[in-house]
């Protein structure tokens, strides 16, 4: 699985660090599989033939060489890992992976004698570096744009080849995940979780109550987090924002760290966060909110994929605002189903977030504002009414968002008190009402619609 490429401007700082005994001693053994130049000696195995001064030298070599001004950041940096259950692979398989890695990413094609000079270094049994400078020995700049989504398309077919553990495509929607320094300095300033994470999980449930743009703003402040505004130059109107947590400073304590909507995730940008905004709705309590997610549960599972797209996104706040507002005793809980749920809910940034049941997802949301009074006014059953209704709603969207559409409806759970005494209802019928007949001969009375039993949707693939 390819990590996403850094970029830097010190190639010798850079080789230093991964020939070297790492932060904690974990670099074992630290050599290169492979190199723009096959007879290229190793500076950790041959010393008396290469040193890193020298290697650094050679892979700068094109960039110094260039008429232009020297690129503010010319060093390609990135890392190929498998997964802890496979076999530990030889270096000669390493190898064949880097090179087909920078072939791939626009760097090195196959065959290309001007291309830019790179290497791979291994220093542990499950992963690889690699390293490049971007400039080709012809003067000009590779095409890297898109490198990462193409390394991780040859990725899949090294899985199969090498009968590795398969992982789950690059998910382009998924939120940012830290970063190796953010986790360090949370654990150094004894959080449970980095500045991003808490960020991420604030941002979402402000974005699940706001009505519009002022709303949404001051809820990030309500909610203690420090908030920057970028203004249109041109209109003066707010078009972006930017959210940082107290406390969390950088160079030296001397500016805080901000991180924009976008880099947080896919769908907190600004933009995308105003598609999820509804107009303000009258008072309501969890009774009604329990009454309105059935009803959205039932549009949904009625709803195609595309027409589904706003309604499982809403079903996504209403899960976000949930798990803000429950119980101190199954919060934690509620909040991990909210992000699994939001995980498997995302959708390309080609659909529209317009749905059937999307108002009523909305009105729940508002209405579960309201849901703390009610907890502490006897309101438990309404809570656990609620959470089931919710559960009906998911599996709703499990079907909205598999690849194959029946007219099946979703299984749900039973909530409603059992019938008083006396003659049993017949159950309904899901078939299609007959049509009047058209000739002398009246129309057959229907059977029970046939068809396939809607079946789970796509499992969701492990990734890292």
């Amino acid at each position: 699985m390819p990590k996403k490429a850094d970029s830097g401007d010190t190639t010798a700082g850079l080789l230093a660090y991964l020939f070297g005994p790492g932060d904690r001693d974990e670099h074992t053994d630290p050599h290169l599989v492979a190199a723009w130049d096959p007879t290229l000696p190793c500076p950790a195995r041959t010393p008396d033939r290469m040193t890193l001064s020298t290697l650094a030298q050679l892979l700068d070599a094109p960039v110094d060489a260039l008429r232009a001004p020297k690129p503010a950041e010319h060093v390609w940096h990135t890392s190929i890992r498998n997964a802890p259950t496979d076999r530990t692979l030889t270096d000669t398989e390493w190898a064949k992976i880097a090179a087909e890695m920078m072939h791939v990413a626009g760097i090195a094609p196959h065959g290309d004698e001007q291309a830019c000079r790179w290497v791979a270094v291994r220093h542990a049994p499950d992963h690889i570096h690699l390293v490049a400078t971007l400039a080709r020995r012809d003067g000009n700049g590779p095409r890297i744009r898109g490198d990462i989504p193409r390394m991780h398309t040859a990725a899949r077919a090294f899985e199969t080849a090498l009968g590795l553990s398969p992982m789950s495509p690059l998910d382009q929607t998924a939120p940012r995940a830290p970063a190796t320094g953010e986790k360090e300095k949370a654990t150094r300033r004894g959080l449970t979780e980095p500045a991003r994470a808490t960020l991420q999980r604030a941002v979402r449930e402000a974005a699940a109550l706001a009505t519009d743009t002022a709303d949404f703003l001051t809820r990030l402040r309500d909610a203690g987090l420090r908030v920057r505004e970028h203004h249109n130059p041109t209109t003066g109107t707010v078009d972006g924002y930017a959210v940082a947590l107290p406390g969390d400073r950088a160079d030296h304590g001397t500016r805080p760290v901000w991180f924009s909507g976008r880099t947080l995730a896919y769908d907190l940008s600004l933009p995308r966060i105003r598609e999820r905004f509804h107009p303000t709705i009258s008072p309501a309590d969890l009774t009604r909110a329990h009454t309105r997610i059935r009803e959205a549960a039932a549009l949904l599972a009625r709803a195609g994929r595309t027409q589904g797209a706003g309604d499982v996104a809403a079903l996504g706040d209403l899960l976000t605002v949930t798990a803000a507002v429950s119980p101190t005793t199954v919060r934690d809980q509620v909040r991990a189903a909210a992000a699994r749920f939001e995980q498997a809910s995302r959708a390309p940034g080609t659909r529209t977030l317009q749905g059937t049941a999307r108002t009523h997802f909305k009105a729940a949301t508002r209405a579960l504002e309201h849901a703390p009074r009610t907890a502490r006014a006897g309101g438990a059953p309404a809570v656990l009414n609620l959470l089931i209704a919710l559960i009906e709603a998911v599996e709703a969207a499990t079907l909205t968002r598999a690849p194959a559409r029946t007219t099946t409806p979703p299984r749900t759970v039973r909530v409603t008190p059992a019938p008083a005494r006396g003659p049993a209802t017949p159950p309904p019928t899901t078939a299609v009402p007959p049509r009047p007949p058209t000739g002398p001969h009246p129309a057959p009375r229907p059977g029970p619609a046939p068809g396939p039993t809607a079946g789970p949707g796509p499992g969701s693939g492990r990734s890292r």
